[in-house]
């Protein structure tokens, strides 16, 4: 066992590697055939145990720049994602007792991670296995089979590597067959590329303002920030005014643009109606709410300002960050709001739940707000609902000099794939940037940078299957988990009871004559 546990150890840091900042996306199969080997042969009781190992060294790696945030909150959050490993480790065992177990073992593990990326709360999903592939073939089947759907491809990739190391089966039609079907399905979506039509075309200007000072702490120099952002809009209406830029259809500021109220601040509301009215289109401003229905909660939102009118469209982040934007079971004794920065999260950020998309210069826009890019609804739906265009309004301040930036920035350009949309990225202090819908990068904006992006788009109206499939791929390899957990405990109970039924005869002395 302990020689099994640290080849886990190895292999879960192989896989965290397969993700930004280092990025060898290759490693992906290599990690999930890793954890294969080290659990082949255990039994269930046993085959959590190299599987929470396996979990712990990919999870505290991959997601280290949470350390940004606060060392326990990174031992905390990552200690309650390492442990969806220990179910992981017994449903993979459970599948190798099955034929075909690649299968239903890829299956264990996009169900798993489906499972995490959506609870407790709203989980944390940063880590799936489709989330380290762009510039990868596997990247193509994004608009067939959705990021659920690539999981579950890559997964079987690295399945079907320890299959072949374990089995070592020799050379016959059915194992070329099976290998060739795995290698056709995985290429083919690089050949025959899923048509996208364009609509019509856009012009649009993502501004990145940065953050003064150390670049960490929005709130702390909020007044600055919004400064920074009206100051660059002006500029780029001069630029337009002297024939040096083109006139952009909207404009779009990142999340905490302004982290107050733009409705009851009269200095930041002066600000964003001069920003306007210089540039004379709307900007889609991102700003810190307080909540209609209740002044001790806050929104936060994406607010389309439309010159000489003010506020118009809102969309309202649908994932706020558990313990970060909002305290679940606020005053409990277990986890007193006053705890370590949670003093900081004075009042509770509500959910947004609508899924219409911002009507925007005529045009019909999907929104996400930071960490709303790494859910499948979000996006997803406005964009089956009509939205022409994607755009992602983010503040990674205080992740500005971890990998987190370039991990939601592979995300945002996988989203383009998936959605088949250009999409345009605004953060605060970066990587803000334009993407086209095959995922390659018109023009980007690095960590800490202050420049306004303007790039022509293309819309469309295509919606790929990826979007039609929409969260169904999710809740079928939930339901998968639910009902092979079923099985096999409905077998293993009838098992015991026969064991039990079985009453041991003894023979029959006749005696001595």
């Amino acid at each position: 066992m302990p020689l099994r546990c640290l080849l886990a150890l190895v292999g879960g840091l192989l896989l965290a590697a397969a993700f930004e900042p280092i990025g060898w996306a290759a490693l992906l199969p290599v990690g999930i055939a890793t954890l294969m080997l080290t659990v082949h042969g255990l039994r269930p009781g046993r085959a959590w145990i190299p599987s929470l190992v396996f979990g712990v060294g990919f999870v505290y790696a991959v997601m280290v720049w949470m350390r940004s945030v606060g060392t326990d909150a990174w031992i905390a959050m990552c200690a309650v994602e390492a442990a969806f490993f220990v179910p992981l480790g017994l449903g993979l065992a459970w599948s190798m007792r099955l034929r075909l177990w690649p299968v239903w073992a890829a299956l264990w593990w996009t169900g798993i991670e489906t499972w995490r990326s959506g609870w407790p709360f709203s989980g944390m999903p940063f880590g799936r296995l489709a989330y380290a592939t762009a510039d990868t073939p596997w990247a193509d089947a994004l608009p067939w089979i959705g990021m659920t759907g690539v999981t579950f491809l890559v997964a079987l990739t690295g399945t079907t590597i320890a299959w072949l190391l374990i089995e070592r089966p020799r050379p016959s039609r059915r194992v070329v067959g099976a290998v060739g079907s795995l290698v056709v399905v995985s290429l083919l979506p690089a050949i025959l590329s899923f048509p996208v039509d364009e609509t019509g075309t856009s012009t649009v200007a993502a501004v990145q303002g940065d953050v003064p000072g150390t670049g960490l702490n929005v709130p702390a120099v909020h007044r600055e920030v919004t400064a920074n952002h009206v100051r660059l809009t002006e500029d780029l209406a001069d630029a337009v005014a002297a024939g040096d830029q083109p006139l952009p259809d909207f404009v779009v500021w990142p999340e905490n643009s302004t982290a107050v109220d733009p409705f009851l601040d009269t200095q930041v509301h002066a600000g964003i109606v001069a920003a306007s009215d210089a540039i004379g289109v709307p900007i889609v401003v991102g700003g810190t709410n307080t909540n209609p229905l209740d002044d001790t909660q806050v929104l936060n939102q994406g607010i389309v300002f439309q010159p000489g009118l003010g506020g118009g469209d809102r969309y309202t982040k649908r994932h706020p960050v558990p313990y970060g934007e909002y305290i679940p079971f606020r005053g409990n004794s277990l986890m007193p709001s006053t705890y370590g920065r949670l003093n900081e999260v004075p009042r509770d950020m509500v959910r947004g739940t609508s899924l219409e998309p911002l009507r925007v210069a005529g045009l019909r826009i999907a929104d996400a707000i930071c960490f709303d890019v790494a859910y499948d609804e979000g996006i997803g739906g406005q964009v089956a609902r009509g939205a022409q265009l994607v755009t992602v309004q983010t503040s990674n301040a205080m992740f500005s000099r971890t990998g987190q930036l370039a991990q939601q920035f592979e995300i945002s350009r996988l989203r383009a794939q998936e959605t088949g949309r250009w999409v345009v990225v605004a953060a605060i202090n970066g990587i803000s940037g334009v993407v086209r819908p095959d995922g390659s990068v018109v023009a980007s904006v690095p960590a800490r940078g202050q420049e306004v992006l303007v790039e022509q788009v293309g819309l469309s109206s295509t919606i790929t299957p990826a979007v039609r499939l929409g969260v169904w791929p999710s809740r079928l390899v939930l339901m998968f988990l639910v009902v092979h957990t079923a099985v096999v405990t409905f077998t293993y109970r009838r098992r015991r009871r026969r064991s039990r039924s079985v009453v041991p005869t003894t023979p029959i002395s006749t005696g001595s004559r």
